[in-house]
């Protein structure tokens, strides 16, 4: 099954042989690999470039552990392209995986790399460079800093319900309402059964993202991580903040005699959650007075299906079902998204006019413009499924 993923596609082409480093981030199994390596492959097989052309390394299977080594990932890529005419893409899968080494003229110093690596392979006029990997920290962060405006970077997120449904079609009601229960991780589309499907979603949290964070940022307390999660996941579209999701923490540790941990432990790992892009922060933006609120904020999951799956499949709330749909809608779109309140004077029961702050559900800034989404989740059900399909499609 062909899954259509144009946006990225597009987006990917339009930074070809621009010189910088084409940087494709995103939650992991969201389908980053599949778009560098099947679909840009594809296109680039089809406008004529040599197999052999396109380089590939993928650090997260064994067959390439040895180039996780960004010395000798330079030296086996220049071999190659340096003193040759022709064109090369080079495809680097799961940069994260790559390893920090001694400089061999300076053991003491500074070690090298994979930012090093690509800095140094840059260089090549014939060589145009993409990687992958699934950690903002790695991916945003450090190389805004390592390649100081020398970058591209292209956010995939999970399926969309338009390309969820080009894929599987049939009534656009029926399969919106499976959406909004398994979600949109490529994969799912081919477990054969509900079943399936709902035990690869549970592992995906345990077996790899919860997993990696811990094995990542050598971290202590995972049940703390993991309580953090099953806590973001039951307040998707609701107002919380680190102070308060740690005391709801430090309450059931008490109560169970166990030591509390600090504001600053929990708050560390909301953010490792956030690098891992399993969550989203959205600020409140106070329209009339044009600043952000301290706290609280909102956070919202990357994907409805993983928190469905965390949480057991149990809590249904369609409103905050659809805010968070609408919320990763709008991501794809490469909105920036606040929350929003607005204070007008309005009259009580005794005539008196007292401020009163009325809620903006997302203020969504694209291409310098700030359109307004409020969305009234009460209205009858009838509107509601128009909401829904004419938003997605």
């Amino acid at each position: 099954m062909e899954i259509k993923r144009d946006r990225y596609l597009k987006k990917i082409i339009s930074f070809m042989w621009d010189g910088q480093v084409k940087v494709i981030t995103g939650i992991s199994r969201c389908g980053k690999s599949y778009l560098l390596q099947s679909l840009f492959k594809s296109y680039l097989l089809n406008k004529g470039v040599i197999e052999d052309h396109i380089l590939s390394f993928e650090l997260d299977l064994t067959r390439d552990i040895r180039y996780r080594n960004p010395l000798e990932f330079v030296a086996h890529v220049r071999a190659i392209v340096e003193h040759s005419t022709d064109e090369y893409y080079l495809f680097v899968d799961e940069i994260q995986m790559s390893d920090e080494v001694p400089n061999p003229y300076n053991p003491n110093g500074k070690k090298i790399t994979f930012y090093d690596a690509l800095n140094d392979l840059k260089s090549l006029s014939n060589l145009d460079i993409y990687v992958t990997g699934s950690n903002s920290k790695m991916l945003s962060s450090d190389i805004l800093t390592e390649f100081r405006g020398r970058s591209d970077e292209i956010r995939v997120h999970p399926l969309s319900f338009a390309e969820y449904y080009s894929a599987v079609g049939g009534d656009k009601q029926d399969a919106f309402d499976e959406f909004t229960f398994y979600g949109g991780m490529p994969l799912i589309l081919s477990r054969p059964t509900d079943s399936a499907k709902m035990a690869y979603l549970k592992s995906l949290f345990s077996e790899v993202y919860l997993k990696d964070i811990v094995e990542r940022k050598k971290i202590k307390h995972g049940d703390v991580l993991s309580s953090i999660v099953d806590l973001l996941c039951s307040s998707v579209g609701s107002l919380t903040n680190p102070t308060k999701v740690a005391s709801i923490i430090n309450t059931v540790q008490k109560r169970n005699g166990e030591n509390i941990f600090a504001l600053n432990t929990v708050k560390a790992y909301m953010d490792y959650l956030s690098d891992s892009f399993l969550f989203t922060e959205c600020k409140r933006w106070d329209v009339k007075g044009k600043s952000y609120f301290d706290y609280p904020n909102k956070y919202y999951a990357e994907d409805i299906e993983l928190r469905n799956a965390r949480i057991g499949f149990r809590q249904k709330e369609m409103t905050h079902i659809m805010e968070n749909i609408i919320f990763n809608e709008l991501m794809i779109r490469e909105c920036s998204i606040d929350i929003g309140i607005i204070y007008n004077n309005e009259k009580n029961n005794k005539g008196k006019a007292t401020p009163t702050g009325r809620k903006i559900d997302f203020i969504a800034t694209s291409g310098g413009k700030r359109p307004t989404f409020s969305l009234h989740m009460h209205w009858e059900q009838k509107k509601r499924q128009s909401l829904k399909i004419s938003l997605f499609c």
